[in-house]
């Protein structure tokens, strides 16, 4: 469609421009973020295998297959690091580092070194909002939290945790695969550059245009109040988004406080194993086996810590969809952006119709500044009114162009935007039907383990 084949065009053109022109290490990158080769553990590409990549991209990027059949992405580590901000203040913050190998090199060369690059957050969050403005059709996938949300008493809500660090990476990691099966947003550019370049990705992404495209916040809010005919679509789908995004901050709610409940009810048990260990102490037929008991209810205390860690990832799972609610909502927004374009096009020409009208026949409809003047200064000249009817009539043909364009634009946008939301659909039933199954598994093994340890338990008793 019209709005996919532009995203990328822009960048297309972005990454020839930052091939054509030379790029100064570290150039435009604060300290910390550039990742080179004087930070720790970075491993930073050569000139000449940079050159090579960057080459390599026409055998990667040609054809129409998604990145993901071409090239294996991972986020494999995280690493704490201190440099200075923006401000020039110093500053702790955590890099993550991607990992690229091509699949064809795979087959040939299984100890193939991958290519490596380091990045922050924020470099994420450019990429994403780059992708969310260049395709305005699609379903962005979300990033990771930034801060921990829904957490339980026990879980740390510092986001240098390195539980919580840990978890990021992984949704980091997510991210990325989900953009490189993308059918759309997988032959991107600059997602490549992302991918492959440690230096001069941002120049291509501020050269691509992106945030001249950005839709102002106002400008959003104005179209959502006063479009008239939005499609109907579009408007269950926010509505929807709305009620999804509830559904799920409700359940991750309820599995915090069952969390906390949970942790407090297996901790307890750690008692029972106190006390029993204190009774054999003072037993000589039954003291073996209460301490044995003791020793199961110990096991069972400390089971815990590892269950709620697990569940974590579930959380995480669901997580994804409450950020993916936004993302739904996006896309209904830019439609209503589109629509009010359209109406307020259409609003116009209908303006310069009956203009033409009234000038041309001398009668004035409604009340206007233009009519109060000519009733106190008198009536045009004939040449006066003729050069208005020429001008109007030219501003009509221009005004009949923008509404068969922008009525052609939505048209476009309805179509791929609805194909693609049809997509995340059947992801999203998909991979929540799975999660849910999951979940329940594991809270049934976690169930069996507890009905073991009390069998144990009994087996202890009995031969007392």
């Amino acid at each position: 469609g019209r709005c996919w084949r532009s995203a990328g065009m822009m960048a297309d053109e972005a990454g020839q421009r930052w091939r054509e022109e030379p790029v100064v290490e570290g150039e435009g990158e604060s300290e910390g973020e550039s990742g080179g080769e004087d930070e720790p553990g970075v491993r930073a590409q050569p000139a000449q295998d940079r050159t090579d990549a960057l080459g390599g991209r026409s055998t990667i990027m040609e054809g129409k297959s998604c990145l993901l059949k071409k090239l294996e992405i991972s986020v494999s580590e995280a690493e704490k690091r201190t440099g200075k901000n923006a401000m020039n203040m110093q500053e702790i913050y955590t890099v993550y580092l991607i990992e690229t190998r091509p699949i064809d090199s795979q087959s040939e060369d299984e100890n193939s070194v991958p290519d490596s690059l380091w990045r922050r957050y924020s470099e994420f969050e450019l990429l994403r909002n780059y992708l969310v403005i260049g395709y305005p059709c699609v379903v962005v996938p979300p990033l990771p939290e930034k801060r921990a949300e829904f957490v339980w008493h026990k879980l740390s809500a510092d986001n240098m945790d390195p539980d919580f660090v840990e978890r990021r990476r992984i949704g980091l990691e997510n991210f990325l695969l989900r953009v490189a099966s993308h059918s759309v947003l997988s032959l991107d550019t600059i997602l490549y550059l992302f991918l492959t370049q440690e230096n001069g990705w941002k120049e291509a992404v501020n050269d691509s245009g992106f945030q001249a495209k950005a839709d102002s916040r106002l400008k959003a809010l104005n179209a959502t109040f006063r479009v008239k005919n939005p499609e109907k679509r579009f408007v269950e789908l926010k509505h929807y988004g709305d009620e999804l995004q509830s559904v799920i901050s409700q359940l991750l709610r309820v599995r915090a406080r069952v969390a906390d409940r949970l942790y407090g009810v297996y901790k307890v048990h750690g008692n029972y194993g106190r006390v029993f260990s204190e009774w054999s102490a003072i037993e000589k037929e039954m003291g073996d086996g209460l301490q044995s008991a003791g020793h199961h209810m110990d096991v069972y205390a400390a089971s815990i810590d590892d269950i709620l860690e697990e569940e974590e990832h579930y959380a995480d799972q669901l997580k994804e969809y409450l950020f993916f609610a936004e993302a739904l909502r996006s896309v209904c927004r830019k439609h209503e952006l589109q629509q009010y374009d359209l109406e307020m096009a259409a609003l116009d020409l209908t303006s310069k119709k009956q203009q033409k009208e009234e000038l041309a026949t001398g009668t004035v409809r409604t009340f206007s500044l233009k009519g109060m003047t000519s009733k106190l200064f008198g009536q045009e000249t004939a040449e006066q009114r003729e050069a208005k009817l020429k001008l109007l009539e030219e501003q009509i043909v221009d005004g009949e162009e923008l509404v068969k364009a922008k009525n052609l634009e939505c048209e476009d946008f309805v179509t791929n935007a609805w194909t693609d939301i049809e997509r995340f659909k059947e992801q999203k039933n998909k991979d929540l039907k799975e999660a849910l199954i999951s979940y329940a598994v594991m809270q049934i093994s976690m169930c069996k383990k507890g009905i073991q340890v009390w069998t144990n338990a009994k087996e202890c008793f009995s031969k007392m």
